[in-house]
């Protein structure tokens, strides 16, 4: 079954955010007091979702409901100030426009939006699908499911392209193909994905364009 269906993860896979993720972190340890942290250790608290990521980046003794919706407020702030787009992505991206896409992402719907928008990722995609959708964030397969019901699309049609097990995890579930994006943010935590591009130069090898 060719796949006609293409869902991307955000953060590590179709852009690097990392740089104004750690600023907006740093920004919000500043405010109790506390050293800045590297950007690889804000590079491993990403991909659970914001919740979890403002829990990870502070002592449990200082964490509350309001330090997240402080974090979004600064991160809000900075949100494209160094993000930007992986290279290969808008070639591989250009390649298939033609076939219905979507963005599926933990990260908070608005600044999905957002970033989707500022970044020019807007013309490829028809649906944006971020966590304020009322909708189990990935691992949970409730997502991919709901992209897929928007575009009109079957799993075994589909492919969810992602640099996070929690991406692996929702596309196993929810019956679709996985693309595990090595030049991302996080790591497979030892499952197998169905397809595996080191870099995103190499996706047009792996999925060179069928006819629709």
């Amino acid at each position: 079954m060719p796949l006609k269906y293409f869902l991307f993860d955000l953060d590590g896979t179709l852009v690097d955010s990392i740089p104004d993720l750690t600023t907006a972190v740093n920004l919000l340890r500043a405010e109790f007091s506390l050293p800045s942290l590297s950007t690889q250790q804000v590079r491993g608290f990403v991909g659970d979702g914001v919740g979890l990521l403002v829990q990870r980046a502070l002592p449990p003794e200082l964490f509350s409901p309001a330090c997240r919706l402080r974090y979004m407020e600064i991160y809000a702030a900075h949100l494209t100030d160094e993000t930007h787009i992986y290279p290969g992505i808008i070639d591989f991206l250009t390649l298939h426009r033609a076939k219905p896409m979507a963005v599926v992402t933990n990260k908070p719907q608005p600044l999905a939006e957002i970033i989707v928008e500022r970044l020019g990722l807007k013309p490829f995609f028809r649906e944006v699908i971020g966590a304020e959708a009322g909708l189990r964030k990935k691992p949970h397969p409730e997502m991919v499911v709901h992209a897929l019901q928007r575009l009109g699309g079957r799993p075994d049609q589909a492919i969810l392209f992602g640099d996070h097990h929690v991406d692996l995890r929702a596309a196993q579930a929810a019956g679709v193909k996985s693309c595990f994006c090595a030049w991302g943010l996080g790591h497979t935590e030892n499952l197998t994905a169905d397809y595996l591009a080191l870099t995103a130069a190499e996706l047009p090898k792996l999925f060179p364009g069928e006819s629709l």
